[in-house]
């Protein structure tokens, strides 16, 4: 029998214990329905995990195949660049959209329908006929995932809620591994000599069949409405994230995106234009990054829980920000160029990894409806994500990269130093967990 079958252990001392009168019979009952929390939560948790790497997946296979699809149709840069524009577009809306639709239906029924629809319309890019369809089908795609981003990450807080301990961090290292896994079957793929728009359309067909079951492990919505009683309208007016505090975390959420887009789009071709690093072993900056920061996100929850949220987040800009002064030092290192700028890099992704945990998590911990909340901090993190990189570009084309990347190097440490008193803000306030005896341990 598997860990999420397992008598809960308030049962089993219960039972080890033997028949009693009344009140062994009433604390049967609490053991009874401790255990079947415990349970909903393991399971959950798991189908969290799916969720993360299924959307991962799907933003993998359409990645990697970009190539084939900008070949099919002949876009070239500028019509594939306003094809990620649109598809950014739809997906802003659709996060604002979102947060609304989980605080009224629960983000389990919202997951239920945004999983499978945003690998679904997948379908839509992949069989484009033309680049004027192309656009409106790419807006349809961003739908989807800006849904189901705020969705997943919805519930992802609600868990960690029952778990009573961080959790976060290791959904959003699974999604990278979602990623990772998708451009590997397009890699594998192409060179079976198959092609890549068979592979999305697959895709498309076969994935929301498998959000269906993940989407059955997700915490069961609460009986009911409890919203009108005195003791949860007081608690919730406490608790409601105020414009101010949804700023300096949504700034947070921005600069740490923006700094990780940074990394993501232009360290390969800092090393190559700045470094004269080889072409081949170019790309490898952002490798570096790439893994650093997937592997403290799978093993960061640990590290959360030690520290604190504060202390976390406050840690994440000083590394991030010290691996942007190695990048922008290392020309200045001689034959230790590349290993600095590694360093760097390899420093950056630590530090950024675990930022977008630190923040869904502190909302989630502060009670109440986090749709809302977590939509807007989404959106402006997603936002700096979009528009960071071009921002970039533009100052690089100005001035130079080593100037441009000197944003996101400041940017590190403003993320510390409006997500820490934000934090705060949301401890001060926060309502405690339901409790279950054993949360914390698996």
């Amino acid at each position: 029998m598997d860990g999420a079958q397992q008598p809960h252990p308030v049962v089993r001392a219960q039972f080890a214990a033997g028949p009693c009168p009344v009140r062994n019979h009433r604390i049967s009952h609490y053991a009874l329905a401790v255990s079947k929390k415990w349970g909903d939560a393991q399971r959950a948790r798991l189908g969290v995990f799916i969720f993360f790497f299924l959307c991962g997946l799907v933003m993998g296979l359409w990645a990697a195949g970009l190539p084939s699809l900008n070949d099919r149709l002949d876009l070239g840069p500028a019509r594939l660049g306003t094809v990620l524009l649109l598809i950014s577009g739809g997906a802003l809306v659709s996060m604002l959209a979102a947060g609304p639709l989980v605080d009224r239906w629960s983000s389990r029924a919202v997951c239920w329908f945004a999983g499978p629809f945003s690998a679904v319309v997948l379908l839509g890019p992949a069989l484009a006929p033309n680049y004027a369809a192309l656009t409106v089908l790419a807006v349809v795609f961003g739908l989807g995932l800006g849904v189901t981003e705020v969705a997943m990450n919805a519930h992802s807080v609600e868990v960690e809620r029952r778990y009573a301990r961080p959790i976060i961090s290791a959904f959003h290292g699974t999604w990278s591994l979602g990623g990772a896994a998708g451009g590997a079957v397009t890699a594998l793929v192409l060179r079976a000599g198959l092609d890549a728009q068979t592979l999305l359309v697959v895709a498309a067909v076969v994935v929301p069949f498998l959000y269906l079951p993940a989407a059955r492990l997700l915490l069961p919505d609460p009986p009911g409405d409890t919203s009108a009683s005195p003791a949860a309208g007081e608690r919730r007016s406490a608790t409601s994230l105020k414009w101010g505090l949804i700023a300096l975390l949504g700034g947070a959420a921005f600069a740490g995106h923006l700094a990780e887009g940074a990394a993501i789009d232009w360290a390969a071709l800092h090393a190559r234009w700045v470094l004269g690093t080889d072409p081949a072993l170019a790309p490898l900056a952002y490798t570096v990054f790439a893994v650093a920061m997937t592997t403290i996100r799978l093993l960061g929850d640990p590290i959360r829980a030690r520290l604190g949220s504060v202390r976390t987040i406050q840690l994440a800009g000083l590394l991030a920000t010290c691996g942007y002064i190695l990048v922008l030092a290392a020309p200045l290192t001689g034959s230790l160029a590349v290993v600095c700028a590694w360093t760097g890099w390899a420093l950056a992704g630590i530090g950024l990894a675990t930022v977008v945990p630190v923040i869904f998590s502190a909302v989630g911990a502060a009670g109440g409806p986090v749709g809302r909340a977590l939509a807007l901090v989404t959106a402006f993190g997603y936002s700096g994500l979009l528009v960071g990189p071009a921002v970039l570009g533009y100052v690089a084309e100005a001035s130079s990269l080593p100037i441009a990347l000197i944003v996101p190097a400041v940017l590190a440490a403003v993320m510390a130093l409006t997500g820490a008193p934000a934090i705060l803000a949301l401890d001060r306030v926060a309502t405690p967990p339901e409790p279950v005896p054993v949360a914390a341990r698996d």
